[in-house]
């Protein structure tokens, strides 16, 4: 019984946390996800202290026969699309599943189930072009800046910029470091001592950013974003000048699935050869 109640307690501390980040940042679907998610959570922990008069044993539904611990599944949880949706509005870059996983776990407590991401892509791209904009956002994938070809296991929102989506040779420290300030904000204002998960996914940016000091296992989160800070200040105009540059041709050029799911590669191929 504690166990669940702490659990609960601290997924609604979170999902709290997580709608003042999406209400700041005017995303007023994601605020209405998380608020049907919260109340979700809110009456499973009411649940826990209304007692129920238990059914006669031949009368027992499925949902009865149930065992009690299992408190999540009866909640059903955000689906994998929300879960990654959740992440990468969180780290405002592209990123990939193992990041997308870390991150959730750490910050909006359910397990990403990584296995499903790459037929969610091909599940978003087959919707949109079957009806394009049904949808408020696609998961997408990261776009390179010279090809405009799929960036392999990168994903994205396609409510974000081009620019933002695209990944030229800097892209991929400038967003580990854009996502270590953007954790290191978050991780700031959870409430109490940080879960294990926050406190690994923590350690992790500050040995792999030079400046960061060797704290004995634990994190001085002004001292990483300073550091971050310090090196993004080096890579970020360059990355940005390559990014304009090739969003500019990709918006000339591409249609609009295109400047969202990119060209194919073995298309680019095929082309060279003919030519």
């Amino acid at each position: 019984m504690h166990e669940h109640l702490d659990a609960l307690e601290k997924r609604m501390q979170q999902l709290q946390h997580a709608m003042r980040q999406a209400l700041e940042q005017q995303d007023d679907d994601q605020v209405n996800a998380l608020r049907q998610e919260l109340r979700r959570t809110q009456n499973a922990y009411d649940a826990l202290f209304s007692p129920v008069e238990a059914p006669a044993p031949s009368h027992r539904t499925p949902e009865a026969l149930a065992p009690a611990s299992s408190v999540e599944r009866q909640l059903g949880g955000p689906t994998a699309r929300e879960q990654v949706r959740q992440v990468l509005a969180l780290l405002t870059v592209p990123a990939a599943p193992q990041l997308l996983s870390q991150v959730h776990q750490a910050f909006f407590f359910h397990a990403l189930n990584t296995a499903r991401l790459a037929t969610l892509r091909r599940d978003e791209e087959r919707s949109f072009r079957a009806t394009p904009d049904r949808r408020s956002f696609y998961i997408c994938p990261a776009l390179a800046c010279d090809r405009f070809s799929p960036v392999r296991a990168l994903l994205a929102l396609s409510t974000w910029p081009l620019e933002q989506r695209l990944v030229g040779p800097l892209t991929a420290r400038v967003n580990f470091l854009t996502s270590a300030l953007r954790l290191a904000d978050a991780a700031e204002q959870l409430p109490g001592t940080w879960p294990m998960p926050v406190q690994k996914l923590m350690l992790y940016y500050n040995r792999n950013i030079p400046g960061c000091p060797d704290t004995r296992g634990q994190v001085d989160l002004d001292a990483l974003r300073e550091a971050a800070a310090a090196e993004l200040a080096v890579h970020a105009d360059d990355d940005a000048d390559t990014r304009a540059d090739a969003s500019q041709h990709a918006l000339a050029t591409l249609d609009a699935a295109g400047q969202i799911f990119g060209t194919p590669l073995h298309d680019t191929k095929r082309q060279r050869r003919v030519s």
